[in-house]
């Protein structure tokens, strides 16, 4: 299948296509990842409609999906999962704007602590464990998104790798494409309004890439933050996201060859 090519829908990529370690090779067509479908233009439903998705699996917190809800394609999507769970306050990201020196370290560290963190929050925990159920069952592709499609949708599409036997280095190639200059720059307007708007003030270019941007190291520190809490990544699918054998065994009889 042709990936397609959307107007607006950001940073969307099919994420198999690589091979694991014992030679058998992802599925393309199966595993998509993307950012959020608010500004999708009417074209890019139809293009998303052809994809047949079985499950659409939203990562963001209600008070997102709220401000900017998906635009829904004309086919429509067996399951949709998200949740509700545990959001007291304000989104974090929006907290740390608010006080924010905005200069690009402070963006990184805010990141830094985030992927740190991310694997272990309930809210994610329940997202992921779902996916990973969905993953094994359903009856065509499924689509993961985050309001960038870029930290929580990068966690889990790196994770769905590791599952896979997928090289960590080829899941950390598929999480930096990213950072493709091209999107960059077209989210850079965006990016400086809406921290203008929520702050009163403005960030410097270099500070609106380090939040825009992904960087190898945070996966690590995720990857690091699941292995050193559960003992190894395999652990933490197993007993915080439930992937035991049986299920991850028919993972892997769906997605590859």
């Amino acid at each position: 299948m042709t990936e397609p090519v959307f107007e607006t829908l950001d940073n969307f990529r099919d994420f198999g296509g690589v091979r694991g370690r014992d030679g058998r090779q992802v599925k393309r067509g199966l595993l998509y990842r993307s950012a959020h479908h608010a500004r999708a233009s009417d074209d890019d439903l139809k293009a998303l409609s052809r994809l047949d998705l079985a499950a659409l699996v939203d990562l963001r917190r209600t008070e997102e999906r709220e401000r900017e809800p998906n635009r829904k394609p004309e086919a429509s999507v067996t399951e949709v999962i998200l949740n509700d769970i545990a959001q007291e306050g304000d989104e974090p990201f929006t907290e740390f704007l608010k006080t924010s020196d905005l200069s690009p370290k402070a963006m990184q560290d805010y990141l830094a602590g985030y992927y740190a963190n991310a694997p272990f929050e309930p809210r994610h925990i329940d997202l992921y464990s779902r996916y990973f159920k969905v993953l094994a069952s359903a009856d065509g592709p499924v689509l993961i998104h985050c309001a960038a499609g870029k930290d929580r949708t990068g966690i889990l599409a790196a994770l769905t790798l590791h599952l896979l036997s997928v090289p960590y280095e080829d899941a950390v190639a598929d999480y930096l494409k990213t950072n493709d200059p091209e999107r960059m720059a077209k989210r850079l307007p965006l990016l400086r309004e809406h921290i203008e708007t929520l702050t009163g003030r403005g960030a410097t270019d270099e500070a609106l890439y380090a939040v825009m941007g992904v960087e190898a190291r945070y996966l690590d520190i995720a990857f690091e933050a699941m292995a050193s809490r559960y003992g190894s990544v395999d652990a933490y699918l197993e007993k915080a996201l439930g992937v035991d054998d049986a299920l991850k065994g028919r993972i892997e009889a769906r997605l590859l060859d």
